[in-house]
């Protein structure tokens, strides 16, 4: 087989046209828009031959996109993942959000960077390699899911009902670098509460405004004990997002002339593979100790806000694979062959520091994968946009992946 020819037989214009279907659906997480695209991709899986069908699941009705492309037998198989719901379109934008517009280098759209662009991708991969002829000996999996901006109910979901892939990919965006290691998160709320006075005798006072202020910086440059490598503790980070401090639980802000006498800190810590809930919570603990010691009568309260998990959605795991693993050498051979330069592997800043539907794969999956996907440096931003030459890349990327994993069958 003539693997240059094969690349270039990718038809760039119907690549193009679907990835703007797909975004010119309003995906929503719960909304019925999403289920509009999950039924749209089984048609589109249906009509290049791939064996789809809608997967129900959950009290509320809703569902996800599966295909199956059949091998021949005695391969191995291939999983891809990936999300259609989409973060809310924020001020700024100057194109229509579901336009779906290209123009000359870009691909533009709410959602088309996290991640309909590496959605796409592999469809498009698998129908290249379709409407080529090719027989493989392993099975291609496609699951298009909802509901990952939620901890990945939809991934989960598929888990649940048993299917799996001895390989998978998952799609979020790293600008087409190997991931094989991010990590978990854990939101927490801390409360500082001091002693109040005027002004006047702010002397006798316990501030937790103040105190509130020496931590902020303290937490944000933590990292946690128990990581197994360097490579781990790369992945660990504490950022406080939220700071309040007023009079009162009611946080009262109409007596500026007073100490304020409650603080409240909301934030988020994330940990590697290893690391655990419990080890992370301990030693944010320790750093509350401190604190009460440089400022003496505060009293501090840590609490982990796990409140996704009380309204029944998921909490995203940690992810990790081997960097000899098959999956990262199939996927760094196929890089190098399309781009011609060693792919990028590792816990790589910052897709190192997401979460995504990655850490269900391989924490309740049970399999090995990478995350790999188009998109990125344009994400969570107004005028949210992909490249095109990253796009048609990655499709290439994951042609030869697949290739390289599933293997071509000798029967016509």
């Amino acid at each position: 087989m003539d693997r240059k020819a094969l690349l270039d037989s990718i038809d760039e214009k119907a690549c193009l046209d679907l990835i703007s279907m797909m975004v010119q659906h309003k995906t929503y997480s719960e909304t019925e828009g999403e289920t509009v695209l999950v039924k749209r991709m089984v048609e589109e899986m249906d009509a290049i031959g791939v064996n789809a069908h809608v997967h129900a699941f959950g009290e509320k009705g809703r569902c996800n996109a599966i295909g199956t492309l059949k091998g021949t037998g005695g391969g191995k198989s291939l999983m891809f993942n990936g999300h259609l719901d989409t973060n809310p379109v924020t001020e700024g934008w100057t194109v229509d959000p579901w336009g779906g517009l290209v123009d000359d280098k870009f691909i533009y759209g709410i959602g088309v960077s996290n991640m309909k662009s590496s959605d796409a991708a592999f469809f498009c991969a698998v129908r290249a390699i379709q409407q080529a002829g090719i027989r493989l000996k392993g099975d291609v999996v496609l699951t298009y899911v909802v509901g990952e901006l939620q901890g990945g109910v939809g991934t989960e979901a598929v888990l649940r009902d048993g299917l799996r892939a001895d390989y998978f990919i998952n799609g979020e965006p790293s600008d087409l670098v190997a991931v094989t290691m991010h990590s978990a998160a854990l939101k927490f709320q801390i409360e500082l509460t001091g002693h109040t006075r005027h002004l006047s005798k702010r002397e006798e006072a316990v501030d937790a405004l103040v105190a509130g202020c020496d931590l902020v910086g303290r937490l944000n440059a933590m990292t946690f004990t128990g990581a197994a490598s360097d490579e781990h503790a790369s992945v660990n980070r504490c950022h406080v997002g939220v700071f309040k401090a007023a009079l009162g639980r009611d946080l009262e802000e109409w007596r500026p002339p007073q100490v304020a006498d409650v603080c409240i800190l909301k934030g988020s810590s994330r940990y590697a593979p290893g690391q655990t809930r419990e080890g992370v919570l301990a030693d944010m603990e320790v750093e509350l100790s401190r604190l009460r010691d440089r400022f003496p009568g505060l009293q501090t309260k840590l609490i982990s806000m796990d409140t996704m998990q009380e309204k029944g959605l998921a909490l995203m795991p940690p992810f990790e694979v081997k960097k000899d693993s098959r999956i990262v050498a199939a996927i760094n051979a196929a890089y190098k062959e399309v781009l011609g330069t060693e792919q990028p592997t590792g816990a790589i800043t910052p897709t190192r520091f997401y979460g995504s539907d990655a850490g269900h794969l391989y924490e309740l999956g049970g399999m090995e994968g990478i995350v790999c996907g188009s998109g990125g440096r344009y994400n969570t931003m107004p005028d949210e946009r992909v490249d095109i030459v990253d796009y048609i890349a990655l499709i290439k990327v994951y042609m030869l992946t697949i290739l390289n994993i599933c293997e071509i069958s000798e029967e016509a």
